[in-house]
């Protein structure tokens, strides 16, 4: 089993499910784009810790669903970040997505990785893409 992902909460009660599932799904996605995690540590927080970060570290004034910080000096070295996840957005997106929160969840958890991996979502294409992708490793999550 991988020890190189991490699960916090900080002001909130949420507990994530199946740990060791999303854990190995994660390192597999990686593995398939052909690249290594050495540690991610996911934070699991409300509305208004995810606000203060964002607006302390990219002036935005508004909680998101995710705020991914890439640790590594160069992007060709083995994945190292801290991703933190705003649940009361994701609960919120669910509804809006028509979607339960279990796979909101994870898609936002592979959007990050995909972030770290290369990935973009600043254009209409790269979006498309980004999308595409994470459906495609929604689908291997659930083949499990």
């Amino acid at each position: 089993m991988y020890k190189n992902i991490f699960y916090n909460t900080i002001e909130s009660n949420f507990t994530l499910k199946y740990k060791s599932n999303i854990t190995n799904w994660l390192n597999l996605i990686a593995l398939n784009e052909k690249k290594k995690i050495e540690t991610i540590s996911y934070t699991f927080c409300k509305n208004t810790t995810i606000k203060k970060i964002n607006n302390k570290y990219l002036t935005h004034n508004y909680p998101t669903d995710i705020l991914t910080f890439d640790l590594r000096a160069l992007h060709t070295q083995p994945i190292s970040a801290d991703i933190y996840i705003g649940i009361d957005i994701i609960r919120r997106n669910a509804v809006t997505y028509n979607t339960t929160f279990e796979l909101e969840l994870l898609r936002v958890l592979a959007h990050g990785l995909l972030h770290l991996i290369g990935y973009d979502d600043t254009t209409v294409a790269a979006q498309k893409q980004m999308r595409e992708m994470e459906e495609y490793y929604l689908k291997l999550y659930m083949q499990k």
